[in-house]
């Protein structure tokens, strides 16, 4: 009989991830928006197995796309005409290897298990690069708050804290901010988390008020990190944001600190948006403008050209990826920026792309931007400065201790661009060199695998 060597019997790395992401299609149909995000970061790791057998006799990628826990709950509420309503609300706890869970909350219509789960697993590799020590997770609900006043915001986020509770806490599980989860939504819930618990345990939530626990910088730290860190890939080719043409994404917060960061490095931001449509202003964004609409009374961006003759607003958000610019920074939602858009982009003669949301590119578009040469900053490593900064606030909340902003602000600079090296590095290392995509996928689950090895099989 002919004997079968251990190296024989060893299956390759891309044999492994193939494996691995066909279960994941069977165990979880219909479910696109996890199965892409799953696709994207398997494809890149095939190499790491390839040096790392022991990954895959130790089963660390069928364990690190399970989530160790999934909540889902009923969230009813009253609207201001004395209206019942009932809502999902979601938490996906996917990985505790580094600390406890770290992710945010979105409210928003298109909220289902499909997306929170992409979110989450997104969120694990996100936050291993940051080198602080949190896991993965994200949550949220269907609730929509736009049009909603005060009251229904509280009488909703009250009663979604009063299931969520039972899952969190400083050392558990942190939730934060994301999509339609501000300050505002942030303090009604820990308000209400205070009056369940009978505690005041200000690191159970991040993205709070200066006033209650909150980290100076928290709100600017996403846009902020994102132009930190494309700043940093324009550095290795020469290039700077100085007089550069830059388009936009989004209102919110991580748009408008994009915006204000970029500007402050000298770009001419010339575009934003949100989920209406876009202005356009050649002049250059007044950002000043955007803030008071968008911040301060809660309006649409359609309102800033009636306010300044130099802009144009356009229905719909797609052809903002229309407008000739240097550099990209979509800060809005996932898969805004499609294949066409991106060939778009590149015609235009786009240098770089800062992904500011979650996954906002599909695989095809990031495909168009690595075949042309374009540098791309991916969502997990260039969106980090939120998550960051997060876990800067849980440090102060454990330690009693308040930082200025411009300490924060320099805690931030250095981790995005240390997550922009260790990308590098990690590109280099197995073979993809300048690919920041595969860079970023790597640096960051090998950090998780390491940690996941010497826990043994949990």
């Amino acid at each position: 009989m002919k004997t079968v060597t251990l190296e024989q019997q060893r299956v390759t790395g891309r044999q492994y991830v193939q494996s691995v992401y066909e279960t994941v299609i069977r165990r979880n149909p219909h479910e696109s928006e996890f199965h892409q995000a799953v696709k994207e970061i398997l494809d890149s790791l095939s190499p790491v197995f390839d040096q790392h057998p022991e990954y895959i006799e130790q089963g660390i990628l069928e364990r690190l796309v399970e989530p160790e826990r999934i909540v889902t709950f009923r969230v009813p509420w009253v609207d201001d005409q004395d209206r019942v309503h009932v809502n999902r609300g979601f938490r996906v706890q996917f990985n505790s290897a580094l600390g406890p869970y770290k992710g945010g909350l979105r409210f928003h219509p298109s909220v289902n298990a499909s997306i929170i789960k992409f979110l989450g697993f997104e969120q694990i590799l996100k936050n291993a690069l940051t080198g602080q020590p949190i896991g993965g997770g994200k949550g949220g609900s269907d609730f929509d708050p736009k049009g909603k006043s005060d009251r229904e915001i509280m009488n909703f986020t009250q009663s979604f804290m009063t299931e969520l509770y039972r899952h969190i806490g400083p050392d558990i599980d942190v939730p934060a901010g994301d999509i339609g989860v501000g300050a505002r939504e942030i303090g009604y819930m820990f308000g209400q988390y205070k009056r369940i618990r009978g505690a005041n345990e200000t690191g159970v939530l991040t993205g709070k008020g200066i006033g209650y626990g909150g980290s100076l910088g928290r709100k600017e730290a996403t846009g902020y990190g994102c132009v930190y860190f494309v700043e940093e890939m324009l550095k290795s080719k020469g290039w700077a944001f100085k007089d550069a043409t830059v388009v936009v994404s989004g209102s919110g917060n991580v748009a408008i600190y994009a915006i204000e960061k970029a500007q402050q490095l000298g770009a001419k931001v010339v575009a934003c948006s949100d989920s209406n449509g876009y202005i356009f202003d050649p002049e250059g964004i007044k950002l000043e403008t955007v803030k008071q609409l968008k911040e301060k009374e809660r309006k649409r961006i359609s309102e800033y050209a009636s306010l300044h003759p130099s802009a144009q607003y356009v229905e719909g958000c797609d052809g903002i990826w229309s407008i000739p610019c240097d550099i990209a920074l979509p800060c809005a939602t996932q898969n805004e920026i499609d294949e066409a858009s991106a060939k778009l982009l590149i015609a235009n003669g786009v240098k770089a792309i800062g992904e500011g949301a979650n996954m906002p590119s599909t695989l095809e578009a990031i495909e168009a931007f690595l075949g042309a040469g374009v540098l791309f900053g991916p969502a997990k490593a260039a969106n980090a400065g939120g998550v960051a900064v997060s876990a800067l606030e849980m440090a102060q909340n454990n330690m009693r201790l308040s930082w200025s902003f411009e300490e924060v602000d320099a805690k931030l600079h250095a981790i995005m661009r240390d997550i922009y090296e260790s990308s590098v590095r990690a590109a280099k290392t197995y073979g993809e060199e300048g690919n920041l995509v595969t860079g970023a996928n790597i640096a960051g689950f090998l950090r998780v695998a390491e940690a996941m090895m010497a826990q043994g099989v949990v």
